[in-house]
């Protein structure tokens, strides 16, 4: 009988990772990080607001898994610094606390723009630069992943300061993970579709705006959470090895126009 060498089986587990998810108090986050500690990490949820965020590291635990509540501002780079440098390098990072406030152009007001920018851009830049340098130093492997949106990639009335943040990001993604591949630190991006969130369910009471959202979802729906987290599983472990600078539009069909 001939002999077959296949191909070994990608793993998705991701056990014995240190795993830092921010803004992990609720919707993506607290998804992200369930989870990569149902896959095996030792998940760190980072977020501003105590009781939320401790609230969602017991309910983890709870679960027979490891995690540890972070209370963290991400827009205080001192406090990211100090509070990166005292603990352990992590492997993951999930780069999600981000925000929006949709406005038509007119409307648009300079504390709204810099508000956008200062959470969506330059928090998300300095987290993943404080990440991966860590990794770096230590010399580990490690997997950066930014949580973007497909107006990463696309434009859209009422959201022209949040497409600017989060082309900004894709930008920001490429870049990193150029300079960071020799070292074997990954750096990728994950855009959704609009999902339903506690952030975007106020904007879903407005009938009109939902069914706006629907007919450019090709599927006709609203994401569920559950359909972005097998991304960031794959992304954090081993089975997305050869995958950097890349971006993941999990869209429904969106951006395919």
């Amino acid at each position: 009988m001939t002999s077959i060498d296949f191909p070994k089986t990608p793993s998705f587990r991701v056990d014995g990772k240190r795993a830092l998810v921010t803004g992990a108090g609720r919707g993506i986050g607290l998804a992200a990080a369930a989870v990569l500690a149902e896959a095996g990490a030792h998940v760190t949820l980072a977020a501003r607001t105590r009781t939320e965020i401790e609230a969602a590291a017991d309910a983890i635990r709870a679960r027979g898994h490891a995690a540890d509540a972070l209370v963290l501002d991400v827009t205080d780079l001192d406090a990211v610094d100090e509070t990166l440098a005292a603990q352990p390098p992590y492997e993951v990072l999930i780069n999600n606390a981000g925000m929006n406030r949709p406005a038509l152009l007119p409307d648009v007001t300079v504390k709204d723009f810099d508000a956008i920018f200062d959470l969506n851009v330059r928090a998300a830049f300095f987290m993943a630069r404080a990440v991966g340098l860590r990794l770096v130093a230590e010399r580990r492997a490690g997997s950066i992943i930014n949580i973007s949106s497909q107006m990463g990639h696309v434009g859209a009335a009422r959201r022209t300061v949040y497409c600017a943040s989060k082309h900004a990001m894709e930008g920001f993604t490429k870049a990193m993970a150029i300079e960071l591949a020799p070292h074997n630190v990954r750096v990728n991006s994950i855009g959704p579709t609009f999902l339903e969130t506690p952030m975007t369910k106020p904007f879903f009471e407005n009938k009109a705006f939902r069914d706006e959202v629907t007919t450019k979802i090709k599927f006709g729906r609203i994401g569920r959470l559950d359909e972005v987290t097998g991304a960031i599983l794959y992304l954090a472990s081993d089975a997305s090895s050869l995958m950097t600078g890349a971006a993941l539009v999990l869209d429904g069909g969106w951006t395919a126009d």
